[in-house]
């Protein structure tokens, strides 16, 4: 397994190309990153994996200088339990968006 990072997407592929993880954090037109969208394929449900891309994704974007936001409901949870990553938020992860 390898990450691969992008400048909108931290991804976990396989030894033969395939999309095990992802986290998507595309910046909005008025350039926060925005935390849209994560991903584990069904082989790595419960592994960790989701909190291991963000976690990732989160050190990425505080290293670049960058703000986000997050709108996906499991990035939303992940950082109400990781409030020591709240300094790269521009709100608080205060809910989660409606169903």
């Amino acid at each position: 397994m390898n990450m691969q990072t992008d400048d909108d997407k931290l991804s976990f592929v396989g030894d033969y190309g395939d999309v095990l993880g992802e986290v998507s954090f595309p910046e909005d037109e008025d350039g926060i990153l925005n935390f849209n969208h994560t991903y584990v394929a069904p082989s790595e449900r419960g592994s960790g994996m989701a909190g291991r891309l963000m976690g990732q994704a989160v050190r990425h974007v505080r290293f670049a200088g960058k703000k986000a936001r997050a709108t996906c409901s499991y990035a939303i949870r992940w950082f109400q339990k990781h409030p020591e990553y709240a300094d790269i938020l521009v709100e608080p992860p205060a809910a989660e968006p409606a169903k």
